[in-house]
Formats: C-alpha cells, sequence, structure tokens
C-alpha cells in the first residue's frame, strides 16, 4: 500500500496532477467558509447551532450536503456545484426533445463542445434564479426551519424603516448578494474543468466528494452526542461498512454482451474480427434517480412553505396535510413515494444514457453482432431485454441505499445530514473508484505497475 502510493508521488506528472488537485480542493474548501456581501455571520452562526433534528427541509439539507455546509452558513460558494448537476442533466434529456442537440451529440468533439458552452449559460442563469430563492428563503427565516428566532429573521443586513433609508438600498444589496452567489457558481465551474484539464479524475465529481466528505466529521459527531451515545455510533459504523463493501460490489457488477466483428478487406489490409463485449452496469444511472425523486418530492414543501397563514390564523387542511406527510422525511408516505419515484426515474434515465436502438445501429454500420443475434432491430430488442433485466434490480438498489439515511432519521434519531447512505455513499463510492482507476491507468503506463493489484 506504502509503495504503490510512493511511487504516485515518484511519477513527476502524476505527483504534478495530485497536487494541483489537491490545491483547488483546498481553495473550494476557503470559499466555502467565506461569507457573501451583506450576511449577518453572528446571527448565521446562532441559527446554525439551534436546528435541532427534523427542523430542516429535506431539499436544503441535501443542497448543503452538496455544498460542504457553504448553504447555511450564506457564503459565497452557497450553491456549490449543484446550478452545474441540474444544467448538465437538463441538457441531456433535452436531447430526447430537441433534434439539434442530438445532433450535436452525434458531431464528435465539436458538438460536445458547444453542448458544454449551452451547459455554463444554463448554469449561470440557474445560479441567479437558485440564488435569488436562497436569499429569499433566508430573509423570512424558513432557510434554518426555525420560527419565531430573531436572529434567524435578521441574517441579512437589510436596512428597515428605523433607519430611515429607502427601500433602494435593500435592492441593490440583494442584487449585490446576488451577483456574488452567482459569481461564486461561476467560479467553482471553473475550478472544476481546470482539475478535469490538468489534474487527476473528474472535476466536478472531485467537488462534490470533496463537499460530502467535509460534512462527514460534524455528522459522526451528531451521532455520537445523539440519545444513543457512542453504543449507537458504533453500531451505525459497523453497519455503514457493511453497506459501504454491498455498495462498492454493486457499483463495480456488470453484464458483459459479447460482440464479435466480422472480418473485411479494405485493399490488401484485413480489418475486423476481434471479440470484445458491452458493458451494462447493475446501477447503469448512477446517484442521477435519488437527485432526481429528491428534488420532486421537495415541491410540495416547498409550496407548503410559501403558503403559510397569517398570524392568529389557521393553515389550509391541504398545508396541514403536506407538512404531516412531506415535510420531514421521516414518515412511510414519504418513504414509499420516495422509493417508487426512486425506480421510476431510474428506468427514465437509463434508456437516456443507454439507447438500444442507436447502439445497435451502430454495431451494424462497423459490422459487428451479438452471436446468436442478427443484426439490426433483433440486436435492438435483445438488448432492451437484457437492459430491463438489469435495470431491475439496479433500481430495487437505489430505492433501498436513498432509503437509508430516512430511516436512521426515523429509528436512531440521527439528524438529516446523516453521512451514511443516500445519495452520498453513492458519489463517494463512485467517484472514489473512478479517480483510484485512473491514477492505476496512468501509472500502469509509466512503471508497467499499477495501483490497485
Amino acid at each position: 500500500m506504502f509503495s504503490a502510493i510512493s511511487r504516485v508521488f515518484k511519477t513527476p506528472d502524476l505527483r504534478r496532477k495530485i497536487l494541483f488537485t489537491l490545491a483547488m480542493i483546498a481553495i473550494y474548501r476557503m470559499g466555502t467558509a467565506i461569507p457573501a456581501p451583506f450576511v449577518n455571520y453572528n446571527n448565521v452562526q446562532q441559527c446554525v447551532a439551534g436546528i435541532g433534528v427534523g427542523d430542516q427541509n429535506n431539499l436544503f439539507n441535501m443542497l448543503n450536503m452538496f455544498s460542504g455546509g457553504a448553504l447555511m452558513q450564506l457564503s459565497i460558494f452557497a450553491l456549490g456545484i449543484m446550478p452545474y448537476i441540474t444544467a448538465s442533466i437538463i441538457v441531456q434529456l433535452l436531447r430526447v426533445v430537441i433534434p439539434h442537440f442530438e445532433s450535436l451529440h452525434k458531431e464528435g468533439q465539436s458538438g460536445q463542445a458547444t453542448l458544454t458552452q449551452y451547459t455554463r449559460y444554463l448554469t449561470i442563469g440557474l445560479a441567479v434564479l437558485q440564488s435569488t430563492t436562497l436569499l429569499t428563503t433566508a430573509r423570512t427565516g424558513a432557510l434554518f426551519g426555525v420560527s419565531g428566532n430573531a436572529a434567524c429573521e435578521n441574517v441579512l443586513n437589510f436596512v428597515t424603516e428605523a433607519t430611515g433609508l429607502d427601500v433602494t438600498t435593500n435592492v441593490l444589496r440583494m442584487l449585490m448578494m446576488i451577483i456574488a452567489l452567482t459569481a461564486g457558481t461561476a467560479v467553482i465551474m471553473w475550478f472544476g474543468e481546470l482539475i478535469t484539464e490538468r489534474g487527476i479524475g473528474n472535476g466536478m465529481s472531485l467537488l462534490i466528494f470533496t463537499s460530502i466528505a467535509a460534512s462527514f466529521p460534524s455528522g459522526m459527531w451528531s451521532l455520537i452526542s445523539g440519545a444513543g451515545g457512542v453504543f449507537t455510533f458504533v453500531v451505525i459504523i459497523l453497519l455503514a461498512f457493511g453497506v459501504l463493501v454491498a455498495v462498492v460490489f454493486v457499483e463495480q457488477s456488470q453484464r458483459r454482451i459479447p460482440v464479435q466483428y466480422a472480418r473485411r478487406m479494405v485493399g490488401k489490409r484485413t480489418y475486423g474480427g476481434q471479440s470484445t463485449y458491452i458493458p451494462i452496469k447493475v446501477n447503469q444511472a448512477g446517484v442521477i434517480p435519488v437527485i432526481f425523486a429528491s428534488s420532486l418530492l421537495m415541491i410540495p414543501a416547498l409550496i407548503a412553505q410559501f403558503n403559510q397563514p397569517a398570524p392568529g390564523e389557521s393553515p389550509a387542511e391541504w398545508v396541514v396535510w403536506i407538512q404531516n406527510n412531506f415535510m420531514t422525511g421521516d414518515t412511510p408516505l414519504y418513504m414509499l413515494v420516495y422509493f417508487l419515484l426512486t425506480i421510476g426515474f431510474a428506468y427514465f434515465y437509463v434508456y437516456i444514457a443507454f439507447n438500444p436502438d442507436e447502439v445497435a445501429e451502430n454495431m451494424r454500420k462497423q459490422g459487428g453482432f451479438v452471436p446468436g443475434i442478427r443484426a439490426g432491430q433483433p440486436t435492438a430488442d435483445y438488448l432492451s431485454h437484457v437492459l430491463n433485466r438489469i435495470t431491475f434490480p439496479g433500481s430495487i438498489y437505489l430505492g433501498i441505499v436513498a432509503l437509508l439515511p430516512l430511516i436512521a432519521l426515523a429509528t436512531v434519531g440521527a439528524n438529516a445530514n446523516f453521512p451514511f447512505g443516500g445519495a452520498s455513499i453513492l458519489i463517494l463510492v463512485g467517484v472514489g473508484l473512478e479517480t483510484v482507476k485512473q491514477i492505476d491507468a496512468q501509472l500502469q503506463q509509466r512503471n508497467y505497475e499499477g495501483l490497485l493489484r
């Protein structure tokens, strides 16, 4: 193990890439601690310290986890990388709706560059929208889920009638904060692209990995200081280790469909004749279905939050029903809907990311075929059949992993930043495995001996 690590740092090019990646991550973590302009830092710290179990909205919990805790701190990197993730998913989904996007995807490197540019523009637009929503929520005190707390309702240094200043000052301050948060998202996007280009691994994924890992110390401390104490902490650690092993096993599992390429003569040269395979992973969709399902389930809670009654009036019945079933996330109805949505989005995203008809057509053009299956439509039907069978256990697995933090919230009383489960562990395992594979591949190119044996 230590000899493998020493080989990594003895390779000049690889050492330079790793040190550059670590430097970018360090700067990113520093930015999460810098408050945005006109934010009352002391009041923010009081509100964060006063949040109890189930006080926060689940949407804000997820966004706070992806931002490494910067969201609740209202720092310049409060939005994190989520606007870019959302923009990437939207652009990928638009390939199904807009033929121009699909044609750009098929153009190769030039088309991908154009799609990347569209993703950047959409990221900035989403950052403006999300920063406006975040600041509006923070100004009303709903961001921290605490009502009646004067500090939480005054986390932004806006002027009041008592100061004698006009409303224009507040508008200018709001615009400056929106610009600062949007610029923070643009800087994070730039950091991610720099890491991908000059560092090691996928930059955006590594920044998400860092943000989630940064929340682990506080999450584990909350388990120790909770009602169960050290005993509950040890039990959860042991269970988390078992979940981690199971997730690694499933993430590495795949169905390999053999493909044979026919021999063909081009001039005096012979091409083809080799055998390969199409790898279809059990979890072909990754963590995207969990994010989709979580985001969709937060819409009713947000609607209910913005339809609160006036002081002295009772809320509407539909608002009470949403608060009782979709606000905290530990209710049976919420878990059931979450589980079913995760399964549905898994099938939906898999058929967008992996098109059997397109794969079969490309194989036919290159002279490839699945042994025992005719080329063309029969191959596409066979790939669809295999994809259906593989996606079913993969979607069930995603649904179970997504429910782990909710089950912990309902049983052991862990807070909603429970670190071992859901999207967090899927991202940690996926990004960790991919980064280690890249380091291993680069070591093999230089030393004929990889990081892994």
